[in-house]
């Protein structure tokens, strides 16, 4: 029988450099033995977006425990990048936010996808992993001040609410966002109206106008891409802001469904000079020179009932050259409350280098900007322009400038109109998205599966000298 010393018998027989010895030991022995948990590792969001060159691009926070060990001993690193020419490990950006978390963020060197594998390391050794799947649009022009709203790629209209931000719809959907103007990111607040419309397909909201508190928004009115009718789309609703900023408030107004028609009979009464039944026959896609189509809606100068519903088709007449359409409801108020029939006015036709009408807004001052654009294309394969109007019948649009026509989506929205006749005024204008093949391989950004990818593209324009109209 072998008889084992205790642990003081042994100490004493080793000493006190002995015993001091043991002690050590004991707390140097590896962590594992302490019995410490497994780390978690969890992210705010599991899909991101950026694009190559782009400046304040969205970061992903990373949430990291151990328990019984403060966040701020643990590790994280980047562990792997499935496809390095598009964000290599070293692209990806760490810093500490006050309560221990990580914020990421990743410098793109190329278009495309790339999965990034990250690890967080705790006490006793142990690690977790988790999988950020990251897309990279290409470089644009202008990247430096371009901004880029998340969550949808579909941007249609929208109007500033002040306090540096903007409600943008969607024509995909019945949703309105509130975006920070000045960043790139996702939504501070979303409304879906749908509910409150009491629809469940898209209205294909196209235009909208402010009118104090009281926001006009209008569907396209025609039919949809297949030359199908859709009732939804025959839709004008309000809605009711308040607040402004981050702190404003969206409530449902009311809604008018027949918008369409009453316009086909005026036409029709008229002698079809715009050609609205032919237009609208089944069959009929929208984007045709002769189809029709609605994306503008502004009020006319000074006036918070009389609204121009501008064309982006027909063209008048429905020919190469032809000019962009505005008709007048001067009783548009009461229309959308359900209280009158709409009457209509002298229809407008206006000289815009063969371009139709893709966004028209006014500020208070009663300037009018106008984005002109193609009938046709949905992206940046035709021309598009900005011209200023003084909303008065009869007079002729001046041209400010030339957009650029080379990076993926249309020119759409208008955010806001500044004082035009201040030399080097500056405008921000809002792309739709949607049909843009975002990451080069070949979907349409309306297509893709997670909706941290799609996305809308914000940029800045110095209005030029004006060319030619009236003041």
């Amino acid at each position: 029988m072998t008889v084992r010393p205790s642990p003081a018998r042994r100490a004493g027989a080793l000493g006190v450099a002995g015993a001091a010895a043991l002690l050590v030991a004991g707390l140097t022995a590896p962590a594992h033995a302490v019995g410490y948990a497994d780390p978690t590792i969890s992210l705010s969001a599991t899909h991101l977006t950026g694009a190559v060159g782009a400046y304040g691009d969205p970061a992903v926070t990373v949430d990291v425990e151990q328990p019984g060990v403060p966040a701020g001993f643990l590790r994280l690193r980047v562990l792997s990048s499935s496809n390095p020419a598009v964000a290599a490990v070293g692209d990806v950006r760490q810093q500490r936010t006050p309560s221990g978390d990580r914020s990421l963020t990743v410098r793109p060197r190329g278009q495309g996808y790339t999965d990034l594998t990250l690890q967080v390391t705790g006490r006793g050794g142990k690690t977790a992993t988790a999988t950020l799947a990251y897309a990279a649009s290409a470089r644009v022009g202008g990247a430096p001040t371009t901004r880029y709203l998340t969550g949808s790629s579909d941007a249609s209209a929208a109007v500033d609410v002040g306090g540096g931000h903007v409600l943008v719809a969607d024509d995909e959907s019945n949703v309105l966002r509130l975006y920070d103007r000045s960043r790139t990111g996702a939504p501070v607040r979303t409304w879906d109206l749908g509910p409150s419309l009491g629809l469940k397909k898209e209205v294909d909201i196209e235009a909208a106008a402010r009118v104090g508190d009281t926001v006009y928004w209008t569907g396209s009115l025609g039919n949809n891409k297949d030359g199908k009718y859709k009732a939804e789309r025959n839709t004008v609703f309000t809605t009711t802001i308040t607040g402004s900023g981050a702190g404003t408030e969206v409530t449902f107004g009311s809604a008018h469904h027949g918008l369409r028609e009453d316009l086909i009979a005026w036409d029709t009464a008229h002698g079809n000079r715009f050609g609205f039944a032919a237009g609208t026959a089944n069959g009929q896609v929208p984007k045709r020179i002769d189809g029709f189509n609605i994306e503008g809606l502004e009020f006319a100068p000074g006036s918070t009932t009389t609204a121009y519903l501008g064309f982006r088709a027909p063209l008048a007449p429905a020919v190469s050259g032809g000019k962009a359409l505005v008709v007048p409801v001067t009783n548009m108020d009461r229309v959308v409350a359900g209280t009158a029939a709409p009457v209509f006015g002298e229809p407008i036709e206006m000289d815009l280098g063969g371009l139709a009408i893709r966004d028209i807004r006014r500020n208070a001052a009663n300037q009018y900007l106008i984005l002109a654009g193609s009938w046709a294309a949905d992206d940046n394969s035709d021309p598009y322009a900005l011209y200023q109007w003084d909303g008065v019948p009869g007079h002729a649009p001046r041209k400010r400038v030339d957009l650029p026509a080379t990076d993926p989506g249309g020119w759409e929205v208008v955010v806001n109109v500044p004082d035009l006749r201040v030399p080097g005024a500056r405008v921000q204008l809002i792309t739709d998205s949607g049909s843009a093949d975002l990451y080069g391989d070949g979907r349409e950004a309306k297509d893709l599966d997670h909706p941290e990818w799609k996305k809308a593209r914000s940029a800045w324009f110095t209005l030029g000298p004006t060319r030619g109209g009236h003041r």
